[in-house]
């Protein structure tokens, strides 16, 4: 029963983080630019930001909820401006420059506290816990807090395995571009974090006008 209630956790984990957008194209280019490590410290903190969403959905924390969500606009603003932010400072930065050294623990510590704010700015994930948990029979007496607790920790770990994946391959591939493809990568995922930070604060200035 635990273990197959883990499993569940797992595959729920797998399927939030793979609509990664703008968060997966970050990993990817850390990954390329940066080193595995670096990806995958990067796919931790979005992990972690997913886990969290998890907790307060699998333990009916509503307070919580209810206060992140009634936020979730200024939540997102402030993705939305992290978002601009690293996307030109990526856009802006020597392709070469992170290619040739390991990352210190101050850069991994930035790249799984960036990855955590970006996903933790989205709080909607929160209702998609809660149906994808009513539809796999988590409600009612079956959520227990023991129940609970290995639901989540599948959802980390599913979470986890997908992010790992995708550090990996792209970590497969990092040492085969030469630097006129690593200048393209870098232009061209700096522009899609840019664009992404525009279309997030442009879209809730649209829904508030109209």
């Amino acid at each position: 029963m635990w273990l197959a209630l883990l499993l569940k956790g797992v595959l729920v984990g797998i399927i939030i983080a793979i609509p990664a957008g703008p968060v997966g194209v970050l990993c990817i280019r850390r990954t390329i630019f940066h080193g595995r490590l670096a990806g995958f410290v990067s796919g931790l903190g979005a992990a972690t930001a997913d886990a969290v969403f998890g907790i307060i959905a699998a333990f009916g924390l509503t307070v919580i909820s209810d206060l992140l969500l009634d936020y979730r606009d200024w939540l997102r603003v402030g993705g939305g401006a992290l978002l601009l932010y690293i996307g030109i400072t990526a856009f802006a930065a020597d392709p070469l420059a992170g290619t040739q050294t390991q990352r210190d623990p101050e850069d991994l510590l930035n790249d799984y506290l960036s990855t955590f704010a970006l996903t933790i700015t989205n709080p909607i994930t929160i209702l998609a816990f809660l149906a994808i948990f009513a539809g796999i029979g988590f409600a009612g007496e079956q959520a227990t807090l023991g129940r609970a607790a290995i639901l989540v920790l599948g959802v980390w770990l599913g979470s986890l395995v997908w992010w790992a994946a995708l550090s990996f391959g792209a970590g497969m591939v990092r040492l085969s571009f030469e630097r006129r493809h690593l200048v393209w990568i870098n232009r061209g995922s700096g522009g899609i974090l840019v664009i992404s930070g525009i279309a997030l604060i442009g879209s809730l200035f649209f829904h508030h006008l109209i």
